[in-house]
């Protein structure tokens, strides 16, 4: 592949304008996203649709929703499997679930969710601990095209044999099979699964908190925000967590370039797996947001599967 070419003066300045039409038109910011990675998705973008600048790609985004759609779609964070990199799963399974059973019932927010594979892994495992009918995983997204997918619980067969796998190297104690049916090219995920699942739209760069939760799990999407966006949204999320709650990031991610990294533990050697210390957050007590037990109402805007 050949290396990146540089962001030029003009393309900067054009690139500017374009992130703050589509804020200003569409209320989507990606104005605070690491720049280097924005450029090249929306640069491949501008050459697939045979354009010659931003400012073109401007005015047709602006004058086109399903040209935006289909932009938005390249600036989502949407690589993932299910059980990827079964360590992390492996760990959680091992270090954090057997604390998360002591508690009468247990929240998991799994934040920038894409087609939902990262959250179904989550309530396979909760299960197999044990902890059926006892958890609630809320998923969510900005992308309402995942969330589509996700809800769905529709994934290709051929995808099975590095999930099976996967499952199998995070210490699964049964059989993957047992969680989904099999029809046609396609394997679809169980009721169950579903019923104990969440998804609905919520924007990390212009949303707040999202309720008080045991476990929260980001991995692989703040590595896309620039230092200072990173720094906020990891303070929502703190804002989100429980007293002693578990806060998960991806592999090449960090606390400890944030201001946040001393209201933490490290739970887990080797993994990005944090446990908030019983400290008062800076931002004061988190009363915005509740969220419902199991027999409670849905809070608006989470639907249900």
């Amino acid at each position: 592949m050949a290396p990146a070419q540089p962001l030029t003066e003009n393309d900067a300045i054009e690139m500017d304008c374009l992130l703050y039409a589509i804020h200003r038109k569409y209320g989507y910011d990606f104005q605070q996203y690491a720049q280097g990675s924005l450029h090249r998705r929306l640069k491949g973008r501008l050459e697939r649709s045979g354009l010659t600048c931003f400012s073109e790609m401007q005015y047709r985004i602006l004058n086109d929703r399903a040209f935006f759609e289909i932009v938005l779609a390249d600036l989502s964070i949407n690589v993932t499997e299910m059980f990827r990199d079964p360590h992390f799963f492996k760990a959680v399974r091992e270090h954090v679930v057997p604390k998360l059973a002591a508690r009468p019932f247990v929240r998991v927010w799994v934040a920038g969710c894409a087609t939902g594979e990262e959250a179904y892994s989550m309530a396979i495992l909760l299960q197999e601990e044990g902890l059926a009918g006892r958890f609630r995983i809320y998923a969510t997204d900005f992308n309402e095209r995942v969330l589509h997918t996700a809800r769905e619980g529709i994934y290709p067969i051929e995808s099975i044999r590095t999930y099976t796998r996967n499952h199998l190297l995070s210490g699964g104690c049964g059989c993957l099979v047992d969680h989904y049916t099999a029809r046609y090219d396609n394997v679809i995920m169980n009721r169950a699964l579903k019923e104990a699942i969440r998804f609905s739209d919520h924007n990390l760069v212009s949303d707040s908190h999202f309720g008080e939760m045991d476990l929260i799990l980001c991995r692989n999407v703040l590595i896309y925000f620039s230092p200072p966006l990173r720094n906020r949204v990891i303070g929502t999320f703190f804002d989100s967590l429980a007293p002693d709650g578990f806060f998960c990031l991806g592999t090449g991610e960090s606390m400890n370039i944030t201001s946040w990294a001393d209201r933490v533990t490290r739970a887990v050697p080797k993994e990005k797996i944090y446990q908030k210390k019983e400290t008062p957050s800076p931002s004061g007590p988190c009363c915005d947001t509740v969220i419902p037990s199991a027999d409670e109402p849905v809070p608006p805007g989470v639907m249900t599967p």
